[in-house]
């Protein structure tokens, strides 16, 4: 059996960023140099200086790194801090009236919160955390909508030492449950719903579906009153926000903690069983939330700076939550759909707050591209200086849109690997030091011993051969374990080549430059005929015509060549009412195959208005495999943004 992927998709575009941005860059070229070159000569060292550097220590640190319970590594653990005295009170001498947090709701509501009002609040919700029992090393579920409560509600656990742990909006009440009981939850933070799509996600009514299933740890409830909607409280243990403030000093001393100390648990999806909650440290996370905010999106003191994660991933937790106020940026947030009232809001909200960084998924990416050029042509984009894309590889088709259409071709594009597991940006482009391709994340960063091994775990030199990418040495934000559970993170991440590797489980190739382009999923390789090939290649391919707008590939058994290519086709026009083009289908079929090959042609085609996602954009695979193979949907659909859409790629509308 083949040990390596095959990839033929060719993208030679590279795209430097304007004498002026290089000039007024944090990181340059010549800086660049510096920093691998200290990183190259002591790993160890490296990650040291700038955790001395970029982190107020209540008490110095004097170990590195400790390796001995490998893979289960430590880093500065005889140090000791507090997240929010670094996010917060560091700040307030030089930055107390700078704008910390701006936040426009989706009815249009906007408030200005700065860092000395922030402190403050932050304060008083920590004190009233404490009045209500909570003590360090306690878990605290926050099931929030996108409002700056959410991040209060963050940076008041870590003030106290107390563990968060942060459920998407969007999940259900049994996800939540889940999480709850797997964390032995002491309180948990909410609110009446939030706001999304235009109506409203009742949030308070999946808290109490959730506790009524079981979670015996919990012992309060506290509810935030964001829609005033009606809502049922328990006596006893459920009280309202503005109750729990009530009375509450505006001063709160930081709990100095460890190191090593859980800053938070955040759960992630495997691929069987049940979700893995991703522990991450303190100092380690925070130094790589800090230094990736400078490296790779430039950070400066003027800039406004939009992450549209939602706060339940991990990239709301590291440029939204810790990485921005860590850094003392000024960061937007938004409550609700990028389509609502049409696809031009996220434009005019970049408009209106003169947001000057703006990062956001591919999935949204092609979104809003199918709705068309005149939706961003209406807003005044010159703000923007520096454009980023995270979660899944983007194809070029709209990696090239987004530098026309919205960045005028005048602002670089950071395209960033990372993962709930690294804590912060792994491979991406350092702007102001380097040219981009479109559709590759680049290059690893300074200190991250990114490669690309084959099956045996040997290093693949050959360029544009893909294999496994993995992580050859340490690094300060890396996940610590899955919580409760230390055999299935030994298993998941590093047993697969003896502990010698983290193993990140997607497929990797290197281009003639040293460039990364990611391939897939590592179950989302396909091998047709003996060829092993990347989905991600085949969706790029077919997103590159010019009548498609978005595309997701899976495999289907197939008794001849192993497993056969079923692709799944939004078009920039209106779907075809039966769901098959014959004509259109050949035209693509032909179109794939002069940009790759003949071997990966799709055998099927489906056409959709949409494909299936969860309301944080994310395109949920594993449901396409089972319609492609045509079997029943067992697994809970209840995160999908719009539940209707299988029906209609099943054929059955």
């Amino acid at each position: 059996m083949s040990t390596t992927i095959d990839s033929t998709l060719n993208e030679k575009r590279t795209f430097t960023a304007s004498s002026d941005f290089i000039t007024k860059a944090t990181v340059n070229a010549e800086k660049l140099a510096i920093l691998r070159k200290a990183a190259a000569e002591d790993h160890e060292g490296f990650w040291g200086d700038l955790a001395k550097e970029h982190i107020s220590w209540h008490k110095p640190f004097a170990a590195l790194l400790n390796s001995n319970r490998a893979p289960h590594y430590s880093w500065y653990d005889d140090g000791e801090l507090n997240v929010s005295y670094n996010c917060l009170d560091r700040h307030l001498s030089t930055r107390g009236d700078k704008t910390a947090i701006i936040f426009e709701g989706e009815p249009g509501d906007t408030t200005h919160i700065t860092y000395s009002e922030l402190h403050k609040n932050v304060c008083v919700f920590a004190n009233a955390l404490k009045n209500q029992g909570v003590k360090k090393g306690d878990r605290v579920i926050i099931y929030m909508p996108m409002i700056p409560e959410a991040v209060i509600a963050m940076q008041a656990c870590a003030r106290i030492g107390a563990i968060h742990s942060v459920v998407f909006g969007g999940f259900s009440a049994e996800s939540l449950k889940d999480r709850i009981e797997d964390t032995a939850a002491k309180i948990v933070i909410t609110a009446d719903g939030g706001n999304r799509g235009g109506g409203v996600i009742d949030l308070k009514k999946a808290a109490d579906a959730a506790l009524d299933k079981g979670c015996a740890s919990v012992e309060k409830v506290i509810v935030y009153q964001r829609t005033n909607t009606d809502v049922t409280m328990q006596t006893g243990r459920d009280i309202f926000w503005n109750d729990a403030i009530e009375g509450m000093p505006e001063s709160c001393e930081p709990e100095w903690v460890n190191s090593e100390h859980p800053l938070f648990i955040l759960y992630t999806s495997g691929s069987t069983g049940k979700p893995k909650g991703i522990q991450h440290s303190s100092g380690g996370y925070l130094l790589n939330s800090i230094v990736t905010m400078q490296w790779v999106f430039d950070i400066q003191d003027n800039d406004v700076f939009w992450c549209t994660a939602d706060v339940g991933w991990i990239t709301g937790h590291s440029y939204v939550a810790y990485g921005p106020l860590a850094t003392g940026a000024t960061m937007l947030m938004f409550e609700g759909a990028p389509t609502v009232p049409d696809a031009g809001r996220f434009w005019k909200v970049c408009q209106d707050h003169k947001v000057t960084i703006f990062y956001t998924a591919p999935t949204a990416i092609r979104a809003l591209m199918k709705a068309g050029d005149d939706f961003p042509n209406a807003y005044n984009l010159s703000s923007l200086r520096l454009l980023g894309t995270v979660g899944e590889p983007i194809n070029p088709e709209a990696w090239m849109w987004y530098h026309r259409t919205i960045g005028k071709e005048k602002c670089p594009i950071v395209d960033t690997w990372w993962q709930t597991e690294t804590g912060a940006h792994m491979i991406a482009p350092i702007p102001g030091a380097m040219a981009t391709k479109p559709g590759s994340c680049t290059l690893p960063l300074p200190g991250i011993a990114a490669d690309i091994v084959d099956n045996d775990g040997n290093i693949i030199d050959e360029p544009n051969k893909g294999g496994f990418l993995v992580i050859k040495k340490p690094w300060p934000s890396m996940v610590r374990t899955v919580w409760g559970d230390d055999d299935r993170y030994q298993k998941t991440y590093w047993a697969e080549f003896d502990n010698k590797y983290y193993v990140a489980g997607d497929n990797v190739r290197k281009d003639e430059d040293g460039y990364f382009w990611i391939m897939g999923r590592t179950d989302d390789v396909l091998n047709v005929s003996g060829h092993r090939l990347g989905t991600m290649e085949i969706e790029s391919a077919l997103v590159a015509h010019p009548r498609v707008a978005e595309a997701a590939v899976v495999g289907r058994p197939h008794e001849v060549k192993g497993e056969a290519i079923f692709a799944y086709v939004v078009l920039r026009e209106e779907r075809p009412e039966s769901g098959i083009n014959e004509e259109l289908t050949k035209e693509l079929r032909s179109w794939v195959g002069e940009q790759i090959g003949a071997i990966a042609k799709p055998d099927d085609i489906r056409y959709a208005d949409n494909l299936p996602k969860t309301r944080s954009g994310k395109i949920m695979r594993r449901l396409l495999k089972v319609i492609a193979r045509g079997d029943e949907i067992t697994q809970d659909t209840s995160t999908l943004e719009n539940e209707a859409i299988l029906d209609q790629l099943q054929g059955k509308s």
